[in-house]
């Protein structure tokens, strides 16, 4: 690469080049420091037609769309082989950034590239095949083909992770896109671009990114009729804005919205501290509890309420918050001070009604600068209560005490989401029973996490899969040729 410093004042990518935007620039903050750390190209609606247009162009007379799948999945082995190789570089994007911890490197950084990798292997999955077809009178085959042109829009919270898992998706089945990373992470989008354009073959139009801080550029890419696909990751209500501004042209919606997962752990549980040490990772210093999979909610059995309560406060107190620069660091800050004041109310509320902060629930006073709020332990909370029931997207965990096997199950299950959760118990036959209970995408048991597996959420958690052949063909369309015997 020209640079190996990946924080950078970059412009917009369309169709193989930079191009400097019509709307001017913005900040990008550190979270960690409050500190501008470099500016953003803001795109307006002109620009975000302009990479559509490249987009559109590019799939319907490039080589993309009818390339060998030999020749994607070598584009895509080249990403891949470079996410590898500047693993370091894309890490100190990450800490400035977005606030990743050296505990969390593995799923911001290296994971990702790893993903790309398994993206070019899926590339290679045959797209047509003859099926058993009842009634037919000659062979059937069954083919998919890529969709077309997809806006792919992602979040601040994992950024690298989610734009190289959605355009490694979307390249693998032959489409061409448009990447919208949030304007809290821009840098991520277009350090991906960057690292696309100088050390892999994939054609210019191919992937095109655009940084709009504006509502109306940003929904060009959910309006326009050029677009075929949105393949959107962030929070409910905005997923029901891009559902909505996509059915006008019955665009095919891919969501992966918020969550309210619970860890249920039952009665004939060890209660070792790793264990513990876990639960409070997985359901609230993870990111600063800032991702949508998180086990928020841990669901006890009354017997063991208090002595979970109390040991998870103390650990609680004994993590390091901090900026990630440093790697004895086990927590760093959330996104922004408009976040963190979302999150404070959340607790703020939650006391109000009657909730109990046992641990945490302010922003510790050992930090004057960055965005920073301390491990939460929330007891006394009703399952029906305002922070049970709503995504507080902060590193906050609310304890719910229960009675027997079937009010686990109804509180896990009394939530509007249903993206993940976990269960825990001596008895692995037991807790698959609870967990094939439990309404939501995915579900671990004991700490197995499933594997290659689609991803996604129930009820308002989203529509649809990501991940492995079913995440492939969330990107493609199915088509169906009778040829005669």
């Amino acid at each position: 690469m020209a640079a190996s410093n990946l924080v950078d004042n970059y412009d917009l990518f369309v169709n193989g080049s930079w191009v400097a935007p019509d709307s001017g620039r913005y900040d990008v903050v550190n979270p960690a420091t409050g500190t501008v750390i470099a500016s953003a190209p803001d795109a307006g609606v002109a620009d975000v037609e302009k990479a559509i247009a490249a987009a559109r162009t590019a799939f319907d007379t490039g080589p993309w769309a009818t390339a060998a799948p030999e020749e994607r999945s070598e584009c895509l082995q080249q990403l891949s082989d470079a996410l590898l190789n500047h693993g370091n570089e894309i890490y100190a994007l990450a800490q400035a950034e977005w606030g990743c911890t050296a505990n969390e490197r593995l799923i911001h950084v290296d994971g990702p590239a790893f993903m790309t990798g398994h993206a070019a292997e899926l590339a290679l999955e045959p797209a047509e095949a003859p099926m058993d077809a009842w009634g037919a009178a000659g062979t059937t085959l069954l083919r998919y083909e890529p969709l077309g042109v997809v806006a792919v829009m992602t979040p601040w919270n994992f950024p690298h992770t989610l734009n190289v898992m959605k355009v490694g998706a979307a390249l693998a089945a032959g489409n061409t896109l448009v990447l919208k990373p949030s304007p809290l992470t821009p840098l991520a989008g277009l350090a991906l671009a960057r690292i696309i354009e100088e050390e892999t073959d994939i054609p210019p139009g191919v992937v095109n990114v655009v940084t709009p801080t504006g509502l109306d550029a940003s929904k060009v890419l959910t309006l326009d009729p050029r677009v075929d696909m949105v393949s959107f990751t962030g929070s409910s209500s905005v997923g029901r804005d891009v559902m909505a501004g996509a059915a006008g042209t019955m665009k095919r919606v891919l969501l992966e919205c918020g969550g309210k997962s619970a860890c249920v752990l039952l009665d004939d549980v060890e209660l070792t501290d790793e264990l513990l040490e876990r639960l409070l990772f997985e359901g609230c210093t993870l990111h600063a509890g800032q991702a949508c999979i998180l086990n928020s909610r841990l669901v006890v059995p009354e017997e063991l309420h208090d002595e979970v309560v109390a040991r998870l406060a103390d650990l609680a107190r004994a993590v390091t918050v901090g900026d990630p620069v440093d790697d004895a660091v086990g927590m760093g800050p959330l996104i922004s001070r408009q976040h963190l004041e979302r999150v404070e109310g959340f607790v703020r509320r939650a006391e109000s009604e009657g909730a109990k902060v046992v641990a945490g629930g302010v922003r510790p006073e050992t930090h004057s600068a960055g965005f920073y709020f301390e491990p939460t332990i929330m007891a006394e909370v009703s399952a029906d209560s305002h922070i049970a029931q709503e995504e507080v997207f902060g590193p906050v965990l609310t304890v719910l005490k229960y009675r027997g096997d079937d009010e686990a199950v109804a509180i896990a299950n009394n939530s509007a989401y249903g993206l993940g959760g976990a269960v825990w118990s001596g008895d692995v036959d037991r807790a698959v029973a609870v967990a094939r209970r439990i309404r939501t995408g995915q579900v671990s048991v004991n700490g197995t996490t499933p594997g290659d597996a689609p991803f996604g959420g129930f009820k308002q958690s989203g529509i649809g899969r990501e991940g492995g052949v079913m995440g492939l063909r969330a990107y493609m369309e199915p088509k169906a040729i009778g040829v005669p015997t």
